[in-house]
This record gives C-alpha cells, sequence and structure tokens, in this order.
C-alpha cells in the first residue's frame, strides 16, 4: 500500500479500513521456516537491515524497523488482523508447501487465493490444497504464452502488467474462462483503461481510487 509501510499489519489494516475488496501479500521463508510477509527476497529496502530473508531467523527478523516502528509480520498474524479475502503471493515450491499446511489447518480455501510467478509453485499447492483458487502472475511474457501457461497449471486467474497488456491476450484468456487482474493501478488513467479492456480487477497502491472500481492493495 503506498500510503503505509509495504507488507505490514498497518498497511493491511488501512487497506481494510479503505474499504478494498482483498489484500495481496508476499510470503518467504525465514531461515527456520516461518511464513514471513515481504515482497523482496532481502530485508534491505523495506526495513532499517540487511541480507536476504532467508538468512535470517524469525526472531531477527522481528528485530527490524519495516517502517514507522511496524515490525515484520508472519502469514498467520495477517489472518487475525484483517477479515477481507487475501491474495498470497508465494515466490517457491518450499513457500507453497509452508502456505499448504497453514490453509489446511485452517480451513482457509475460501478465504485466500494463492498467486505466484512460478509455475512449479502454482502446481504445487494445486497438489496440496484441494480446490485452492490460483493465480499466475506475469511481468514480462511472450504474446499468448502466459494464457497457455495458465491453463497448463490449473490456474483460474491471470494477474497481468498493464504496461504489457494486449486485447489479444485479453480475448484468448477469456476464451479460456480465465478471471483477468490488471496491476498495478494507481492512477485514474490507469483505471480507465482497466475498464477498457474490460479486467475483473486491479490491483492499487492508492485505496483513494477505490469508489471507482474492484481493487486490491
Amino acid at each position: 500500500m503506498g500510503v503505509e509501510p509495504e507488507n505490514t499489519l498497518r498497511s493491511f489494516v488501512a487497506a481494510e479500513r479503505a474499504g478494498l475488496d482483498a489484500v495481496e501479500l508476499d510470503l518467504h521463508l525465514s531461515k527456520d521456516g516461518a511464513l514471513v510477509v515481504m515482497h523482496d527476497a532481502d530485508v534491505d529496502r523495506t526495513t532499517d537491515g540487511s541480507g536476504h530473508v532467508a538468512d535470517h531467523t524469525l526472531a531477527e527478523l522481528r528485530a527490524l524497523d519495516a517502517g514507522l516502528g511496524e515490525r515484520v509480520p508472519v502469514f498467520e498474524e495477517v489472518l487475525a488482523a484483517v477479515s477481507v479475502p487475501l491474495q498470497a503471493e508465494i515466490k517457491d515450491v518450499q513457500a507453497a508447501r509452508a502456505l499448504a499446511a497453514v490453509m489446511l489447518e485452517r480451513d482457509l480455501v475460501e478465504r485466500v487465493e494463492v498467486s505466484s510467478f512460478h509455475d512449479e509453485a502454482i502446481v504445487e499447492i494445486a497438489r496440496l490444497v484441494p480446490g485452492v483458487r490460483t493465480a499466475l502472475i506475469a511481468s514480462r511474457y511472450d504474446g499468448l504464452g502466459i494464457v497457455e501457461r495458465a491453463v497448463a497449471v490449473g490456474a483460474a486467474t491471470v494477474c497481468l502488467n498493464l504496461r504489457r497488456l494486449t486485447l489479444e491476450i485479453v480475448e484468448e484468456a477469456r476464451r479460456h474462462g480465465l478471471r483477468i487482474i490488471g496491476w498495478v493501478v494507481n492512477t485514474p488513467d490507469q483505471l480507465r483503461l482497466v475498464r477498457a479492456f474490460g479486467l475483473d480487477g486491479a490491483t492499487t497502491d492508492r485505496p483513494e481510487i477505490r469508489h471507482t472500481g474492484r481493487l486490491t492493495a
């Protein structure tokens, strides 16, 4: 969320209070196997620490300032902090397995959609969690290949970078019954593009445009 420190409980609570439809978050595994909520593979950009998330224990990550005094949360804390649906992005197969364990234990199939840039992570979470909703994310993609990949891994949704979106891709995705989410949508012009393409939703860092369309923070 662009108005609060990203991937913090403060930002997720603010998104829910702003009336957004869902919260998107990113998951990495700490050195001791905790599902840590952080976008980057390292802590340098978003905290006062340095180094890879995977090289830190949860206790070490907890000692960092993630902005405005916020601490690095774990996935289970987000589940308790907000009640809106979640889209959880996983970075690899190991994170998929850790997330699957939590989803099964807490019966989160209806609440949590799982997304990833990585085909193998989508395949793994679908294998482990029957009925899970999945989304394949793409930033750089070659024409209709992203649709072929999404169909191959059984994803229900494709999350597409607006800068690379074409009508041909949208039409092909629709032909296969896929939902389409555009990212990142932070301006009225970008939101108009979402509407022009007839997308199912958009991911934003700016909740102030929420009243003009269905959005995820």
